[in-house]
């Protein structure tokens, strides 16, 4: 009975890591200045970002579980050499990608408690490590991405709820949206966010570790992925309508700071300390797992990595913690590694899928051929989506 609960656990956790990881700073801002922009459309891009991070997801998870071998393991033996490429790519991306999670942390315990940034920053860096501490590490992660997941639910539906979003409009604008071309922009950036760089691998990795592996273990595995979708998506949806009904009221964002301003103005000083609450537990997971995913796309290709996890997911921590506090905001470095995320999700998405079809990586295992071929257009899709990235990144320090 009691492997019986840990592996529902680790079912249920690897779902909220992967779901929380994508819920981070950055999520919460792109979401409320997209939704000023392009108001009740949004939805359109919305649905259309789910629906490929369900494809997404369900390729990488299935061909991961089912090998029992981590993304890197299987870039190995799809072309050798080229797992330390994509191990090289992910770990850096989640290193930046750190540094802004610490300051959104920082910033979120600012509106909270009025802590200054430097000293918030630190105090959430600690916090992270802290989890990492813990002799059953996997146990501890999961029930904090759960709490503060769930924490982070509840809260803003309680602000979408009290914002009364414009419902008829959303549906029709939904699939009848404006100017689609116009939209182009923001689904890629949605999606980066989403299901860019280390984001992709961090349940499937999870679920290695807690040795769900094997095509016996297919279903678990699916439905831990579609949970992870699901938690995500629903965020996003609600975090959509609490804005939307915020703008459709006439109200405008603050530039600096968009989804705050969208909490105080959609349930007012309340409101805001809610937004500090969602900043500090979006950022405080989204640490989590960046640095156990990271990490982990380095360990079968270290020894002293693997033996000595722990210490390299803390060092990665404490390290993201010093940089923070010593840069402050780093702007041009989150942009380029959202370039760089825009370029690792097509070259790992194509890993993957050349992989489902090697029997030294899946054996006798037969991976969908509607998920392979989904794949294959989404991998273009987002192919062309990092070609965009890199011209805006060379424009940006030109």
């Amino acid at each position: 009975m009691a492997e019986k609960n840990s592996s529902k656990g680790a079912i249920v956790g690897a779902a909220f890591l992967m779901a929380t990881s994508a819920i981070g700073p950055g999520f919460l801002t792109q979401t409320a200045t997209f939704t000023e922009i392009y108001r009740a459309s949004l939805g359109f891009v919305i649905l259309l970002s789910i629906l490929i991070t369900l494809v997404v997801q369900l390729n990488i998870w299935r061909v991961i579980g089912v090998s029992g071998l981590r993304g890197q393991d299987i870039a190995n033996k799809v072309a050798p050499g080229l797992g330390y490429v994509v191990a090289g790519l992910v770990s850096i991306g989640g290193f930046a990608f750190n540094i802004g999670n610490v300051g959104g942390a920082a910033l979120g315990l600012n509106v909270l408690t009025g802590l200054d940034i430097t000293i918030g920053a630190v105090a959430s860096g600690l916090v992270g490590a802290i989890i990492f501490i813990s002799k059953d590490i996997g146990g501890a992660m999961d029930k904090f991405t759960k709490y503060l997941g769930a924490l982070m639910i509840v809260v803003i539906a309680y602000v979408a709820f009290t914002s009364k979003a414009p419902m008829g409009q959303v549906f029709i604008k939904t699939f009848a949206p404006d100017e689609v071309r116009s939209l182009v922009f923001p689904t890629i950036t949605l999606l980066g966010g989403t299901i860019g760089g280390y984001i992709t691998f961090a349940g499937g990795h999870r679920l290695i570790e807690a040795k769900i592996t094997g095509e016996e273990n297919l279903e678990k595995i699916t439905k831990s992925s579609i949970l992870g979708v699901s938690i995500a998506s629903l965020v996003r949806v609600l975090l959509f309508l609490a804005v939307l009904g915020v703008v459709s009221a006439g109200n405008s964002l603050d530039p600096l700071n968009p989804p705050a301003s969208a909490f105080r103005l959609g349930a007012g000083e309340i409101g805001y300390r809610i937004f500090g609450l969602v900043m500090l537990c979006a950022a405080l997971t989204s640490i989590v797992g960046a640095a156990y995913t990271s990490v982990s796309f380095l360990k079968t290709l270290s020894s002293t990595v693997n033996q000595y996890e722990k210490y390299f997911i803390i060092g990665f921590i404490l390290l993201s913690t010093i940089t923070m506090a010593l840069i402050g905001r780093p702007a041009k470095l989150l942009v380029l590694v959202g370039s760089l995320n825009g370029l690792i999700l097509p070259l790992t998405l194509g890993v993957i899928l050349l992989g489902s079809k090697k029997k030294e990586i899946v054996g006798s295992y037969k991976h969908s051929n509607l998920l392979i071929t989904s794949g294959w257009i989404v991998f273009a899709i987002t192919a062309v989506a990092g070609a965009m990235s890199l011209r805006a990144i060379t424009a940006l320090f030109s």
